[in-house]
């Protein structure tokens, strides 16, 4: 059994790893802002400096579900602690690295932690609040890494501006320092298995492989256009420059407000809002391809996609809470793996589509893609709604003697409704 976490404690150990979370967001991303410093510096080309971003994601994929069954037995106190003085180690060496080779080590490093963090970091920080308001808790966790790319990046890359990149990293080491301090404080020692949300409340493997199929789809569409959200502006809305940081600003705020909209229906309404935020992404990403030049409609359509790209995610972690078929650890790291595949093949499709068609059909495919995920999950939906009532009519026994009818029951066949 887990011991007894007063509401103070778990609430300030779900602080703690939404830090952790925006942390590990701002990390993976930081080289995106920095990537014109970082480049001349260790004497490399900028793609090759942006290859620190997507070799990242594609370490999360394939690490995720290994690393999470090799320390499935791990103390969860231990293991996050560790995972973040490995995080803040990993920063540190980035700071310091001499050349691109060791930046590119101190990125992997990093990568492995981000990967095992992600898969046991939301049923730890969850496990101590009571089943009906785990959604919220869930919503609150997601802040973290929803406004890495609101505060986070642009402070680190203002900081590496003024200070020099590795500024940046150091800086961050810092902070993992800091957060691995407060969960060895924090967070009690207990066997996994002991965890409050060691399993899942509701287990249905069927619909989970559905949940993941969808998540990388959604994912997928979503970051089709997102990576490539520039060149759209400039090229199929027209704007200058000038106001691209303001736009990207926009759409970071609407998903705060994505996330914490998302808190007050997880518990109440999990289905609706999973739908609710596909539904709006998909029209707004086709909304982007039909009216893309109409600059008022762009500003409302990218608002729109933050909105739904983050109330999304949070509801992917909250159903998984539910339909977990075993440990959530696994499910979780399942779940990792499906939105950093749904990156990977959302910013390949971008890169393919673009030299030859441009940037506005890439809101056609993203679009088209996130509309497949809504599609998938509302069948899904309606599907488990027909099996839980099936009715059956219970047939009378084959042989029965004459006699008269038992007082009070009704002489003609029974209705039942079988509950799966």
């Amino acid at each position: 059994m887990a011991p007894e976490v007063s509401p103070r404690r778990a609430r300030a150990v779900l602080v703690a790893l939404s830090l952790a979370a925006f942390a590990f967001i701002t990390t993976e991303l930081l080289p995106v802002g920095l990537l014109t410093h970082i480049a001349p510096d260790l004497d490399r080309s900028r793609s090759q400096v942006g290859l620190l971003v997507s070799g990242y994601a594609v370490v999360v994929v394939l690490a995720s579900v290994p690393l999470t069954r090799l320390t499935q037995r791990i103390p969860r106190r231990h293991l996050l602690g560790g995972t973040m003085l490995l995080f803040a180690a990993a920063n540190a060496a980035a700071a310091l690295a001499p050349t691109y080779a060791v930046l590119a080590g101190s990125r992997l490093v990093t990568a492995l932690a981000q990967a095992l963090f992600w898969s046991i970091a939301t049923a730890t920080a969850i496990g101590p609040f009571p089943v009906a308001v785990r959604g919220r808790a869930v919503a609150l966790f997601a802040t973290g890494a929803t406004l890495a790319p609101v505060l986070g990046v642009p402070l680190g890359t203002w900081l590496g501006q003024q200070a020099g990149w590795r500024a940046a990293f150091a800086v961050l080491a810092g902070v993992g320092l800091a957060i691995a301090a407060a969960v060895l404080v924090l967070l009690p020692s207990y066997p996994p298995a002991a965890g409050g949300a060691a399993r899942g409340s509701a287990p249905d493997g069927r619909r989970f492989a559905v949940l993941l199929i969808a998540t990388a789809l959604g994912i997928g569409g979503f970051m089709t256009l997102q990576t490539y959200v520039t060149p759209f502006l400039l090229d199929v809305s027209g704007f200058a420059d000038a106001v691209l940081a303001p736009l990207l600003f926009v759409s970071g705020v609407a998903g705060v407000v994505g996330t914490l909209v998302a808190a007050r229906t997880l518990d109440t309404r999990p289905i609706a809002s999973l739908l609710t935020p596909l539904s709006i992404g998909a029209v707004s990403l086709l909304g982007l391809y039909a009216l893309g030049a109409l600059r008022p409609g762009v500003v409302a359509f990218l608002a729109g996609i933050g909105l739904a790209y983050a109330a999304f995610g949070s509801a992917v972690q909250s159903r998984m809470l539910q339909l977990a078929p075993g440990s959530t650890d696994i499910a979780s790291a399942g779940v990792s793996t499906a939105f950093n595949a749904g990156i990977a093949g959302g910013s390949l499709l971008g890169g393919a589509l673009l030299p030859a068609s441009g940037a506005r059909p890439l809101a056609l495919a993203g679009g088209l893609l996130t509309l497949a995920a809504l599609t998938l999950l509302a069948v899904d939906t309606r599907r488990g709604r027909v099996v839980r009532l099936e009715p059956t009519v219970a047939r009378p026994p084959a042989t029965r003697r004459p006699g008269p009818p038992a007082v009070g029951k009704p002489s003609g066949p029974a209705v039942t409704h079988r509950l799966r």
